[in-house]
């Protein structure tokens, strides 16, 4: 690509707009956007595959800003390319409901591909959705047919590389030889505190390099030609992931230049004024756009939508040439899920099995009906029985990586295409909050697989017995969260998975639980609905007691005991907490009658249960942590029995 003055002026345009909206909002990150405009204009102008008439269009490339503190420079660029952005909203940055907050929100703004802002986060995801691609044309792509052929370009900053989210992605990213992610690295040496030499001294290009990615250095990062050639190598390297470390000046043109104020402290009046004369701007005006620059960002817009008009043209033939392949393409990109995938024969759960042998297995029953169905384990799938057998090379294996592994499945789930899923235990969901987190923040499908869910997990001991995961899993708005009681429940509860169009986790036991066979029906019609009455007792009930996995079947023993006395139990499993919120008050009230007291069981904290049941409760929980011994013992030793159960409902009935 050949650039000339009007591209410089393009350039600066994005910049002024962005310490535009940083300085009247008075509030925002203007020294990134002085940095690094040259980078993302060289990526926009001369080779990302966009439409802005469509900005969803499947094989477009993706451009993820990692660095999300930057947004006014995104944000710019979606106004100048006709992504719907206009002046106001421009003007309206950072303020209560604008198309413009703090930091871009997928979901919110069209042309924002994911939610950024905790750093590390966006390369990360990044590496998912440049997985997601090569696996789709792995699947769709024939010689004759390159329906799925984009590229995934980054850009990030010193703090992106300082995340250990990045150290774990950047080296599965080289593992798994993701040659079409292509990451733009704003080094600018400046950080909030100061100079990165403060904390951050390692060589980048040795550790790229060791991870086995092409290493390509721009020592100018305001040459558009010298960024230009620099993508133009990555993209010709195949085998290997790309990084081009820029050298830039924060707070480009600004009298804060390469100072670390300039980072996010937004530029006075008469600063905004001097960066503007000192760019060669030819108007202070506020939000001023020359039509020179206007026009020529519209003919980069009209350019862009010739290539989604070859692919739709591309689709049509590969449509006619290959319907079998077309048709798995629209089973995959809609996320079809086919009637009676999840009604087997009763024959399909024979005997008690942990629930997470029980997902296993429903795994590789969805397998064959759900092509895009893909995961695996953070170096665990022996054991959270994530495999999958038929086909192995589905199986994906993150590593013991289980932060970039959350970051990774929210970057598929934001391709399209796939249903991911990744697993672990559940302590160590720790590991990956903030994807989980930032999963429920943009309401992708992600499908986050918990296995050792409680102190069943025994000998291993209090490090890897979870206790107040579950609950703080379930304080995350947004985040649908599935612990099933035994083998049926699991099987419906990946059907709830599947079926959402939110992020899911999924709790299960590594202990053999009963099977709940006889109840199969109220099962499939409960668990949709997050709690149900499993079963009624055989006089008038006095009491309800209310469990979720494991414990519910400490329930039955607990009923019997109290039924011997004459006291009838109702049996409540709640599979859910956010389904049954979800639900109208004559069946939560169906549910849970009002007027009996209950009793709530839970291998873990249990501050949460009064708040969903409501009325009078009482809780049998835990306020400390696990103990090394078989589960039979622990259970005993921290007081999780049938017998205290039935205590505890004794107490309250006097």
């Amino acid at each position: 690509m050949k650039f000339d003055n009007t591209d410089t002026l393009c350039v600066n345009t994005l910049r002024t707009l962005s310490i535009d909206m940083v300085g009247k909002a008075d509030s925002g990150h203007p020294g990134l956007p002085l940095g690094a405009a040259p980078l993302a204009y060289s990526i926009w102008a001369g080779h990302l595959k966009f439409s802005a008439s469509d900005p969803a269009w499947f094989d477009r490339d993706r451009f993820v800003l990692s660095a999300g503190h930057g947004s006014s420079l995104l944000y710019s660029i979606l106004h100048m390319y006709g992504f719907g952005l206009k002046l106001e909203d421009l003007k309206a940055f950072r303020q209560l409901d604008s198309l413009t907050p703090g930091h871009p929100e997928h979901g919110h703004t069209k042309g924002v591909e994911m939610t950024t802002g905790p750093l590390g986060q966006g390369f990360a995801s990044a590496v998912g959705m440049a997985l997601a691609e090569k696996l789709m044309a792995e699947k769709l792509n024939t010689p004759e047919f390159q329906l799925v052929d984009h590229h995934t370009y980054i850009l990030c900053g010193d703090g992106d590389l300082m995340e250990g989210v990045s150290y774990e992605a950047a080296s599965l990213a080289g593992t798994l030889k993701l040659g079409k992610l292509i990451c733009l690295y704003d080094s600018n040496g400046i950080t909030i505190e100061g100079p990165t030499s403060l904390a951050f001294t390692e060589d980048v290009k040795k550790r790229f390099l060791a991870q086995d990615w092409q290493v390509i250095e721009v020592e100018d990062g305001n040459s558009l030609p010298e960024i230009d050639a620099a993508i133009k190598k990555a993209k010709r390297e195949t085998e290997k992931p790309s990084i081009i470390i820029a050298k830039t000046n924060i707070g480009y043109g600004s009298p804060k230049q390469d100072k670390n104020s300039v980072h996010g402290e937004p530029l006075k009046p008469d600063e905004i004024l001097a960066t503007k004369k000192k760019l060669g701007c030819g108007s202070e005006e506020p939000f001023c756009v020359t039509d020179e620059a206007r026009a020529r960002f519209a003919e980069q817009a009209e350019a862009a939508e010739r290539d989604r008009k070859r692919w739709l043209k591309l689709w049509k033939n590969y449509s006619e040439a290959l319907p079998e392949k077309a048709e798995l393409a629209k089973a995959m990109l809609g996320r079809e899920i086919p009637d009676g995938l999840f009604n087997p024969g009763p024959e399909f759960f024979d005997k008690p099995v942990a629930t997470r042998e029980a997902s296993g297995k429903v795994i590789n029953l969805m397998a064959d009906s759900l092509p895009g169905l893909t995961g695996g384990a953070a170096d665990l799938g022996p054991s959270t029985k994530t495999d999958f057998l038929k086909e192995p090379s589905r199986t994906l294996h993150f590593g013991i990586r289980e932060h970039a592994m959350g970051s990774i499945l929210n970057g598929m789930a934001l391709h399209g295409g796939l249903i991911p899923f990744g697993a672990t235990f559940l302590v160590f969901s720790d590991y990956l909050r903030p994807a989980i987190r930032l999963a429920a923040l943009m309401q992708c499908p992600s499908i986050f697989v918990f296995t050792h869910d409680s102190i069943g997990v025994g000998e291993d001991g209090p490090t890897h017995q979870p206790v107040e995961h579950l609950m703080s899993l379930r304080l995350i708005p947004g985040l649908l969260v599935l612990r099933p009681a035994d083998a049926w429940e699991t099987l419906y509860a990946w059907e709830a998975a599947v079926r959402s169009k939110r992020p899911a986790c999924l709790a299960l036991s590594r202990q053999k639980l009963p099977l709940m066979t006889q109840y199969r029906e109220k099962i499939a019609a409960g668990l949709k609905r997050g709690a149900y009455l499993l079963r009624g007792p055989s006089i008038v009930p006095s009491i309800e007691l209310v469990a979720s996995g494991s414990e519910v079947s400490m329930l039955f023993e607990a009923a019997a005991l109290l039924e011997k006395e004459g006291i009838g139990a109702r049996i409540i499993s709640v599979p859910s907490f956010e389904l049954f919120r979800e639900q109208d008050k004559a069946y939560q009230d169906s549910v849970f009658i009002p007027e009996l007291p209950k009793v709530a069981v839970e291998a873990g904290r249990g501050i949460g249960w009064r708040d969903l049941i409501g009325g009078d409760v009482e809780v049998v929980g835990m306020d400390t942590f696990g103990k090394s011994a078989p589960a039979p013992a622990a259970y005993e030793a921290l007081g999780l029995t049938a017998k205290r159960v039935a205590e505890t409902a004794r107490r309250m009935l006097k």
